[in-house]
């Protein structure tokens, strides 16, 4: 807090501005400064709303030590001076009694006695003050259920009461009816009872979070597994890095640990890392501890003991060490509480909870599903299991002959044998063998960098792909292998080609570089190619291959018609080698990239053609392992032609074949982004998403974090077009928490592209006040992409709306004011139109008259918009703008009671519309014009003779053009205008 409230003006103002921040040690500390602040004046009622601020803060920040102190403080000012408080207080002053007796029962410290007295003290107060009892029972029933007494009767003096006012909410009130029978091991009546809550009926601060987290195992138990899935995703959103809800994280990673899912328990317990801290509760922490136990317990059995786990600060924890110190304060804790309840209650439920076995063995709780193998730092990136594993000789000279061997034939299993040489050579005591057909030690080094030269490439990483690829020619040369060090510089030449210009041009003139870059390299490769005598026919074939990739490379950059025949000439030669010494790889490469340019030069059906036939010689010939490399160019082909359902089965063939072969050799990811692709042709979107996230997973394994993040984000975006909402916030809360993105390593503009699928995922979700705060800084952030203002307009834009709809318009003028800047440098006429005229909407319709003036601003400024628009010969995709504004001076003049120049705008767009015909988009829009200018007229002007005239009509032309649901509205108006006649 800046300064101290100087008189009580301020520090009422001050009391409101903390009371919309969120609960946390923030919040807490300017509380208890106001109190210090409200003790300086003489009247006692500004102390009175200070003290009960900080109350909150204490009971809602997990503070329960603190909170009786200060409702002492209250409760003496009620005894001294009682007509200082009104109802209101006097309601909050009774209400609280309930929180002091959850405060007390969450200290190990409190002896019971002290509890039970307090519970009479609370029952003499309100029966002094004649106050129903049915709050005292409640509290009453708890404490016998936290003891672990026989609490029939105590649930039966409660439950059989009639609710006061200051009965605790019908939320809270059904989570505890529901957990008494959930602990009499009645899990079906138990939800029956939850259900109102789950359902979204009934709710409060800590509803439905709370009554969520208990139900999670109860619904799998009965066999509701998806509902207990997506309630997951939205529970856990409502408590995650609450402190006062500690005890309700800590049951979903109990659910995850028993689903299957240890590896997102872990990623929700480093997200709540603070509460290791942050929970003063002694209950609380040992809710959370036993929940973090199960987790850490299971993960362990596991076999991951040694993972690292995010656990208490200060030190660095592996899974056993954290579930070895959880262990000790969990057991701690529970002795403490029984001994004090004299029972066994706390730790005969904390066994009973470590005790449980798995209820499924995966259930699929997000878009990411995640093993604890994929969490591993470090962990070597596991292939799919092969039907013909890779064979990997034990003896060092065999391991490098196979790996050459294999090589030299393109087959995949060389991955298995290089990374194995890696390894070994990398040791301190490699030797190596002294044996002639092997070969010195500094080739195979240089097989070793070439390798890694080639994985750089194949995840366009090209300038580390090209020094290393030069690297490795120099240690061939030195090695005496004059062949191998050719094709390596070739591969250089290749590589340093497609490296992207450090000050990159538009449009054609980039390209043209590029294509010249290629050109130069292939000229270079030919010449390196007539210099290179002695050459082994895999090195000529290989070296064939890469001037015909350049000129391949160098057509699918300029799509020009003339650099066809010099691809098909270079193929026709590699083709006519490979077959004169029967190269089977490379005969299939060269029928694939003979299809590939058909293909890019436009011609699809030779380009299937050709397919066909290369699919038929791999059939009876070989490679195996270019089956699904093929299937997935013909898969693309159909989709190129538009046969979505024969693209898919080749694709999923494809993707069939390749379960045989390591993901990366065979483009596994691109096999799932193109059926994704096929799918959404098909109609098919849930099966498209379920593409794009293995693509992205299979990436982000293979260290292509940005395509991943890309895919991702495709993914994201998908899942909130099918409102898929809390599937949507759970992908991009998993992906925002990744190392590299948190540290700021990866590009920000596709960080925040993340960010903003998030927010408007928060939006649909209906949590505006999460979605406003990240539309806020992301409008801040991206007012200084000078190279892009466009997006700045349209995030600005989001920004005002969400504003808007909180009320905030004098935030939502600056954030509109902001975009309409921007888009006068990029022009977003549709955006800024639509953002202009909705925020017009809401002020009139929130603030009726007394926001007209501001209303219409915004509709001027729409209506210069659309005029700029028109200047530009620009055509909205949705509605037309002039309409739409026409419509909304409308709509926004009913609002504000100016019901005459509303009929007068509508009047206008109807005449902007015209009436539409049979096949007409506009049918809907002019209906709902129609509808709310008989509205006008006849209810709100009450002159319903010309409105049923407006509206007899109009559903007449609707009706006799087929447009029977457009004109539903307009029938069920007009029935209440001549009711009301």
């Amino acid at each position: 807090m800046p300064t101290a409230p100087q008189n009580t003006d301020e520090l009422y103002q001050a009391l409101q501005e903390n009371d919309r921040r969120p609960y946390g040690r923030t919040r807490t500390v300017i509380a208890e400064e106001l109190v210090d602040a409200a003790e300086q004046f003489a009247e006692p009622l500004p102390l009175v709303h200070a003290l009960l601020e900080l109350q909150e803060a204490y009971t809602y920040g997990a503070e329960p030590r603190k909170s009786p102190v200060v409702f002492a403080r209250l409760l003496t000012l009620f005894d001294e001076q009682p007509d200082v408080f009104d109802d209101r207080l006097r309601h909050q002053l009774f209400w609280r009694f309930k929180w002091v007796a959850h405060a007390l029962l969450q200290l190990p410290e409190i002896p019971l006695a002290s509890l039970r007295q307090w519970l009479t003290e609370m029952r003499d107060r309100y029966e002094k003050a004649d106050l129903g009892l049915q709050p005292y029972y409640g509290q009453a029933y708890q404490l016998a259920a936290h003891v672990g007494e026989d609490t029939t009767l105590a649930y039966e003096l409660w439950a059989g009461r009639t609710r006061t006012r200051l009965s605790d909410c019908e939320a809270c009130e059904i989570c505890e009816r529901a957990l008494y029978h959930l602990d009499a091991g009645d899990d079906e009546r138990a939800l029956r009872t939850w259900e109102p809550v789950l359902a979204g009926k009934e709710s409060c601060h800590e509803e439905p979070a709370r009554s969520i987290s208990y139900a999670l195992l109860p619904l799998l138990r009965t066999g509701r597994t998806d509902q207990a899935r997506e309630l997951h995703l939205a529970g856990y959103r409502g408590c995650r890095r609450n402190p006062s809800m500690a005890q309700e994280v800590a049951r979903h990673l109990e659910f995850c640990a028993l689903t299957g899912n240890e590896a997102r328990g872990l990623e929700l317990l480093a997200e709540n890392r603070s509460l290791f801290d942050e929970v003063d509760s002694p209950l609380d922490q040992l809710g959370f501890l036993t929940g973090v136990e199960v987790l850490l317990q299971r993960v362990e059995l596991l076999g991951h003991g040694e993972q690292p786990a995010a656990g208490y600060a200060g030190r660095t924890w592996t899974v056993a060490g954290l579930r070895a110190e959880v262990r000790g304060s969990a057991d701690d804790l529970a002795a403490r509480f029984d001994a004090r309840n004299g029972t066994t209650a706390h730790a005969d439920r904390r066994r009973a909870r470590l005790d449980r076995a798995p209820l499924l063995d995966a259930l699929e709780l997000t878009l990411r599903p995640r093993s604890l193998d994929d969490m591993a730092p470090a962990a070597p990136v596991a292939a799919p299991a092969a039907r013909t594993a890779a064979v990997v000789p034990d003896s060092l000279p065999e391991l490098i002959l196979r790996a050459r061997t294999l090589d030299e034939q393109g087959h995949p299993d060389a991955h298995a044998c290089w990374a194995r040489l890696r390894t070994l050579v990398a040791g301190r005591d490699y030797t190596h063998p002294d044996d002639p057909a092997v070969g010195p030690l500094v080739r195979l080094r240089a097989d070793l960098l070439a390798d890694e030269a080639n994985r750089a490439g194949n995840k366009d990483e090209f300038a580390v792909a090209a020094d290393l690829h030069e690297e490795a020619a120099a240690l061939y040369d030195a090695a005496g292998q004059p062949g191998d060090a050719a094709l390596a510089r070739a591969c250089a030449l290749l590589a340093t080609a497609e490296i992207p210009a450090e000050s990159p041009t538009e449009g054609a003139d980039e390209a043209e570089a590029k294509a010249a870059a290629l050109t130069a390299a292939h000229t270079s490769m030919v010449r390196l190619h007539e210099e290179t005598p002695g050459l082994a026919p895999y090195q000529e074939a290989r070296l064939l291959r890469l001037r015909a990739t350049a000129l391949a490379l160098r057509l699918q950059t300029s799509r020009s018609d003339e650099d066809v025949a010099p691809v098909l000439a270079e193929v026709d030669l590699l083709h006519a080698f490979a077959n004169r010494h029967d190269i089977a790889g490379q005969i299939s490469g060269a029928l694939q990239l003979r299809a590939s340019t058909y293909a890019i030069s436009g011609d699809l059906p030779a380009a299937v053609t050709e397919t066909d036939a290369l699919l038929d010689r791999l059939k009876a010939h070989g490679p195996a392992w270019h089956l699904p490399r093929t299937l997935g160019l013909r898969g693309r082909l159909h989709l190129g032609l538009r046969d979505a359902k024969t693209a898919h089965a080749d694709l999923t063939e494809g993707l069939r074949l390749a379960a045989d072969w390591p993901a990366d050799s065979v483009d596994t990811t691109r096999l799932h982004g193109d059926l994704a692709e096929a799918c959404m042709h098909l109609g098919r979107p849930d099966e498209a998403l379920r593409h794009l996230t293995r693509s992205a997973e299979l990436d982000l394994r293979h260290g292509s974090r940005t395509d991943a993040y890309c895919t991702y984000s495709n993914a994201a975006r998908l899942s909130l077009d099918l409102d898929r909402v809390e599937d949507c916030i759970a992908l991009l809360d998993s992906l925002l928490a990744e190392p590299d993105i948190a540290a700021g390593e990866v590009d920000d503009r596709l960080v925040a592209q993340l960010r903003l699928t998030r927010a408007r995922a928060l939006h649909a979700g209906e949590d505006l006040k999460a979605a406003t705060a990240e539309f806020v800084a992301l409008a801040a952030e991206s007012a200084d992409w000078d190279d892009d203002p466009g997006s700045h307009a349209m995030i600005a834009a989001e920004t005002a709306v969400l504003l808007g709809e909180a009320g905030e318009f004098g935030r939502a003028r600056e954030a509109a004011d902001q975009a309409l800047a921007a888009h006068a440098r990029a022009p977003r006429y549709e955006q800024l139109s639509n953002c202009l005229r909705e925020l017009a909407r809401l002020q009139a319709q929130q603030q009726g008259p007394d926001g007209l003036a501001d209303a219409l601003a915004f509709l001027a400024d729409a209506g210069r918009i659309a005029d700029e628009a028109r200047t530009a010969g620009y055509e909205a995709h949705g509605r037309s703008l002039d309409t739409a504004l026409a419509y909304e001076h409308g709509r926004v003049n009913a609002y504000a009671g100016e019901y005459e120049d509303a009929l007068a705008a509508l009047d206008k767009a109807l005449a902007l519309l015209g009436e539409p015909g049979t096949d007409d988009g506009r049918a809907g829009e002019w209906a709902e014009c129609i509808r709310l200018a008989g509205a006008v007229e006849g209810l709100y002007l009450e002159r319903p003779a010309p409105a049923l005239t407006r509206l007899d009509a109009a559903i007449s032309h609707l009706t006799a053009l087929g447009h029977t649901e457009e004109s539903e509205p307009l029938t069920s108006l007009a029935a209440r205008l001549r009711d009301e006649e």
